[in-house]
């Protein structure tokens, strides 16, 4: 049996692929055939009533303009630090198991926990831990 050329392991490679662009051009003309059927098959009929700004079934009333208080914003990023802090931790854990990468893993913990602990004290100066 002759050994397949380049050319031959180059289509079997494509060919691989042509199923998966076949299969996403399958999905992209269904998502556009259900848009489209979409768009002819619904009623037109705009209302004032449909033009509102929708807020939870309640009429606006007022300006669209809220004030939001920031120091909300810093508690909520005060959470993201500490939940990806968390969420490092478990990986970690496992490859810190591992032969061989035990001390790299520690060292590499130990700097990260380094600059998590500066933010936290940089937070704790500007006085944002405190609740007012």
């Amino acid at each position: 049996m002759p050994e397949p050329t380049g050319v031959v392991l180059a289509t079997e490679y494509f060919r691989s692929y042509s199923v998966v662009g076949l299969i996403a051009l399958i999905g992209v003309l269904f998502v556009a055939v259900a848009f489209t059927a979409g768009r002819l098959l619904r009623p037109v009929v705009p209302t004032p009533e449909k033009l509102l700004t929708y807020e939870c079934g309640v009429d606006p009333v007022g300006e669209g303009w809220a004030h939001t208080q920031v120091r909300y914003y810093v508690y909520a990023f005060l959470y993201v630090i500490f939940a990806v802090d968390s969420i490092f931790l478990f990986p970690w854990a496992t490859v810190f198991a591992a032969d061989g990468y035990g001390a790299t893993t520690l060292v590499e913990m130990f700097i990260f926990l380094g600059f998590l602990a500066v933010g936290l004290l940089y937070a704790w100066k500007k006085g944002v831990l405190t609740w007012t």
